[in-house]
């Protein structure tokens, strides 16, 4: 399979990637948001935003770039690199910026992808995604004291930051949260070295599928082989390590805790087990929406595993993500119908659904990781 660097105008089979906001936390681009989230109005009468954190603490943010020797991507070849945004408590945010969700490099590259993702998402030009801010400030100074770890994979196609929203409520409740890009199958990934975007089109056939899968696995192990050596390190407690991933990333997040002792809990967000048996002796939390179109498949591929089980009501798949909060407002600013909102994140009060959300993963894992 070789690389895609430029954008397929094809529309893309509903599924074939599941989402693509996504983003690199940097100073630079901070600037840039910070001043358009001024002076962009929408529809809406102005720009989009993430909901803030509920915990104690305000939120810092950094990111890594991380390439490891060992392995070949299976991609585009040469060493495998992976972006890392981390998210923690911070000890004072004053003269921080807030992160831009997306860069504007990326912010271009995904309102182009956004309606072939997902049909009915506003056309390029419509919406100025790179004004969006999160609630990470960067390189805020930590806080003291070392913290339960939690690692993230997001769904199919989706790039990191598009679990900002949780992630950084799960920071603030005092945990550091680590969330990991998949370059190759990710919609976009800004490196160092440039921007690489998913070499996926159509659903993947089961080979590249489990490709896709052991390639994440292997950068969630990868990550916490490296967790000791990061920049924040110090604020680490690498005794206690959970692991939750949406969708795809659900499923890698299981197979990346079997037969590896550092992690004492795993939260799936809606992904299939049905690559490979699945068996844990490890707390699991297994989360679905009552709106999946694929639910027979998620419950058949997770029958008879000794686990915790939730579900979010009146939802759909991607309101695990950060579309969540931003589809209801599009919606609200008449750029998506009332059925393209359906079909992403369900029909549910946004703040209803995201405090159950929260609630339950961060509720486990306050169970686990203490």
């Amino acid at each position: 399979m070789t690389p895609n660097h430029a954008i397929s105008r094809r529309a893309l089979t509903k599924g074939a990637l599941l989402g693509a906001a996504a983003g690199l936390l940097a100073a630079t681009g901070a600037a840039t948001a910070e001043a358009r989230s001024s002076t962009h109005a929408a529809a809406a009468g102005g720009p989009l935003r993430l909901p803030a954190p509920t915990g104690p603490h305000p939120v810092g943010a950094r990111t890594v770039h991380l390439t490891d020797p060992d392995r070949t991507d299976p991609w585009v070849g040469g060493a495998r690199e992976v972006m890392l945004t981390v998210l923690y408590p911070a000890r004072t945010v004053r003269g921080f910026p807030r992160a831009p969700q997306l860069t504007p490099a990326a912010a271009q590259v995904f309102a182009d992808y956004a309606p072939h993702l997902h049909e009915g998402l506003p056309a390029p030009g419509t919406v100025d995604w790179g004004a969006v801010l999160t609630h990470g400030h960067v390189d805020a100074p930590p806080l003291p004291g070392r913290r339960p770890v939690l690692l993230h994979s997001p769904g199919g196609g989706d790039s990191r930051t598009l679990g900002t929203t949780l992630a950084e409520d799960l920071a603030s409740h005092g945990r550091v949260v680590v969330l990991v890009d998949h370059p190759g199958d990710a919609s976009q990934v800004e490196l160092p070295g440039g921007m690489r975007t998913t070499v996926l089109f159509g659903p993947p056939d089961p080979a590249t599928f489990r490709t896709m899968i052991d390639t994440r696995v292997g950068d969630l192990r990868f990550v916490l082989d490296r967790l000791g050596d990061l920049p924040l390190a110090a604020a680490m407690d690498l005794g206690r390590v959970g692991l939750y991933g949406h969708s795809a990333g659900g499923t890698a997040a299981v197979y990346a805790t079997q037969d590896d002792a550092r992690i004492r809990a795993v939260a799936n967000l809606e992904g299939y087990l049905d690559l490979r048996p699945a068996v844990l002796d490890r707390p699991l939390l297994l989360f679905r929406t009552d709106g999946f179109e694929s639910a027979a498949r998620i419950e058949a591929s997770w029958s008879g595993l000794a686990a915790s089980r939730a579900e979010l009501v009146r939802a759909d798949h991607w309101a695990f993500t950060d579309y969540g909060a931003l589809v209801p407002q599009l919606e609200a600013a008449g750029l998506v119908t009332p059925a393209t909102r359906a079909a992403l994140v369900g029909t549910g009060e946004p703040g209803r659904t995201r405090r159950a959300l929260r609630r339950r993963v961060g509720g486990f894992f306050d169970l686990h990781l203490r």
